[in-house]
């Protein structure tokens, strides 16, 4: 039997694709994979800013129409780029075991926290979550938008002069490039990205014999946080036009949902943390989502 596996083609979503086979190989050596590198808009635009050119299915559109059109059999996608809902047809099989989520700062030589930056200093951020965050931490920072992969990020701190660059942990990790880090931001600092270090793998509704090859990945915990964090992205309806992060954690049978919602330019950001139980992880987000555009909406008003 051959499965063929879509990926973008940057050295992250190859080495998460790979990472994917490579389990997946372990318990099913007798099958091939083969992946296809597939381009997507979001990859062949690479000079202006995510939210001036569309949403998170920038990264997918291309690859999930390989999917439907069965060019592909399963697509592996970092979670976080993953619009709120699939196209019809289309499914998330198991979550394998998440990365770290947190966030991460690679400041450049001599410096070894956010609170070590000179006043101004100039960090490198495509993201509106992250900027309002650290802001909020260190208003006199300076943030400027970047794009690219992780190693074009990272050589912006040189040709642009920046003193650093705040990335997702589990990029960095996955690729290998951990000792570039200089210091972790806890969630008191800058609440992930739902579903952050997490990895989404797509399949076609109904197609059972590539869901069971690929249970053998799934981790339980990494699930229920995805799926409590998804539902808070899916009810506050977020996008990359907007500030919005989660983080559940998973207590036996209990959750604690911690939401992270904003305006555009970062007047208001509202955070807010409810429990719940792991059987209702998606309710759960939703609720929570709820509770934060109430208080979001009377704001406004």
């Amino acid at each position: 039997m051959k499965v063929i596996v879509g990926s973008r083609g940057s050295n992250l979503a190859l080495t998460q694709t790979n990472w994917v086979i490579n389990e997946l190989k372990k318990f099913h050596p007798n099958i091939e994979f083969e992946v296809k590198i597939i381009k997507t808009k979001g990859d062949l635009i690479q000079n202006v800013s995510l939210d001036k050119i569309g949403d998170k299915g920038l990264f997918v559109k291309e690859i999930e129409q390989q999917l439907l059109d069965k060019s592909i059999d399963i697509a592996v996608h970092s979670m976080k780029d993953m619009p709120s809902s699939l196209p019809e047809g289309l499914k998330f099989a198991g979550v394998p075991k998440r990365e770290d989520i947190r966030d991460v700062l690679i400041l450049k030589k001599g410096y070894k926290s956010l609170d070590d930056l000179p006043k101004g200093a100039k960090i490198g951020s495509g993201s509106k979550r992250r900027k309002y965050q650290l802001l909020n931490h260190r208003p006199d920072l300076e943030i400027v938008p970047i794009r690219g992969n992780i190693e074009t990020r990272m050589r912006k701190i040189e040709d642009e002069n920046l003193f650093g660059v705040i990335l997702a942990a589990a990029g960095l990790i996955r690729a290998g490039l951990e000792e570039k880090i200089t210091c972790y931001l806890d969630e008191d600092i800058v609440i992930p990205a739902p579903a952050q270090g997490a990895l989404g793998i797509e399949i076609r509704k109904g197609d059972s014999s590539i869901e069971d090859i690929l249970s053998c990945i799934a981790d339980k915990t990494s699930e229920i946080q995805v799926e409590a964090e998804r539902g808070f992205l899916d009810g506050i309806n977020g996008s990359c036009h907007i500030p919005v992060g989660a983080h559940c954690k998973v207590d036996g049978d209990d959750i604690v949902l911690t939401g992270l919602y904003g305006d555009e330019e970062g007047n208001k950001i509202i955070t807010k943390t409810i429990n719940g139980k792991v059987s209702k992880a998606r309710e759960v987000g939703i609720e929570l989502a709820k509770l934060i555009s109430k208080e979001f909406k009377s704001y406004e008003r």
